[in-house]
């Protein structure tokens, strides 16, 4: 009968090779690192410009009103005569005890009241409106 040769004498070796596994990881890393900022929701305004202090993003819910004058709570878009309605259930299931407006520059200012109005007619312990630092601000 023939004799077995062992592991060592065949030069096999059980080690894991994870080079390519590093390899990968910090491929996704970088393509994570490089999308994140784009992957920013909310809807696209230009927001005045203001001597102002940042707002933390996860407290509170936001409203926004962009150029064309469409109302949105938090990304949903709603008709004015629907965020009447809406807007006191979103603040009670979500718990908010303060709100954000944010309004486009080119809003006229009228439509920002009016949306300002029905916020306040809702109860809500406080209101905010948020507006882009001035240059020079950070």
């Amino acid at each position: 009968m023939p004799r077995r040769r062992n592991r060592q004498e065949s030069g096999i070796t059980a080690e894991i090779n994870v080079t390519s596994l590093v390899d990968v990881a910090l491929t996704l890393l970088v393509i994570f690192m490089m999308t994140a900022p784009m992957m920013q929701g909310g809807v696209e305004i230009t927001m005045p410009k203001a001597r102002t202090q940042s707002v933390p993003s996860n407290e509170g819910l936001t409203v926004t009103v962009d150029k064309a004058g469409q109302v949105f709570i938090g990304e949903a878009a709603v008709r004015l005569d629907e965020f009447e309605r809406q807007f006191p259930a979103m603040v009670k299931e979500k718990g908010a005890t303060s709100v954000y407006l944010r309004a486009d520059d080119g809003v006229p200012y009228g439509k920002v009241i009016q949306v300002l109005g029905l916020m306040k007619a809702a109860d809500v312990a406080s209101v905010g409106l948020i507006a882009e630092p001035e240059p020079g601000q950070r």
